[in-house]
C-alpha cells in the first residue's frame, strides 16, 4: 500500500500596514478568549434579562478568569460593540 504525499503550499503574506495616525496605540493582542467571553454574555443576556449587562459581563469574565481591564481595552478598540457593555 503506497501513501502519496501532497505538496504543500507555503504563501507568504504582506504584512499588515496600520494606518499613521502618530497618537493612537496599538490595540492590545486579542486573548482567544474574547470571543467566547462574547458569546457566553449573549448567551446570559438572553437568559437573564432582568440582569444588566455590566452585571453580566462582570460575572462571566470572573468565571472565565479574565482581566477585566484587558478585555474592556480591546473592546473599546472593537467599536460599535463597546457601546453594548457601557463603553466610551
Amino acid at each position: 500500500m503506497s501513501r502519496r504525499q501532497r505538496a504543500r503550499t507555503i504563501t507568504e503574506l504582506e504584512p499588515s500596514q496600520a494606518p499613521a495616525t502618530g497618537t493612537s496605540e496599538p490595540p492590545p493582542p486579542p486573548d482567544p478568549l474574547y470571543g467566547v467571553a462574547l458569546l457566553k454574555m449573549a448567551l446570559e443576556l438572553k437568559r437573564q434579562r432582568e440582569r444588566s449587562p455590566e452585571e453580566i459581563l462582570r460575572g462571566v469574565l470572573a468565571r472565565m478568569r479574565l482581566s477585566e481591564v484587558e478585555f474592556r481595552a480591546w473592546l473599546a478598540h472593537q467599536g460599535e460593540l463597546a457601546k453594548v457593555f457601557g463603553g466610551p
